[in-house]
């Protein structure tokens, strides 16, 4: 029987960055808000919104959607 103690790690103990693919989710609105040349016109306008508002305006709901979709898939994740 040994009697010698058990050697230890002296490093900190680091959290672990955990990465789901559904993360990729939170790109997409990223993407197609921050790159002008997708939404920088005019044309076609609704109700007399030109095309650079509205677009910006639907990607609001489309965050949401894809921000919510992300948590569920990642919530047990931890």
């Amino acid at each position: 029987m040994s009697t010698e103690k058990p050697v230890h790690d002296e490093r900190p103990n680091r959290a672990r960055l955990i990465v789901h693919p559904a993360n990729a989710l939170l790109l997409i609105p990223l993407i197609g808000t921050l790159i002008p040349m997708f939404y920088n016109r005019v044309h076609p306008t609704i109700g007399g919104m030109p095309f650079f508002y509205w677009y910006q305006l639907v990607w609001i709901p489309i965050s949401v959607a894809l921000t919510y979709l992300a948590y569920r898939l990642t919530r047990g994740v931890r």
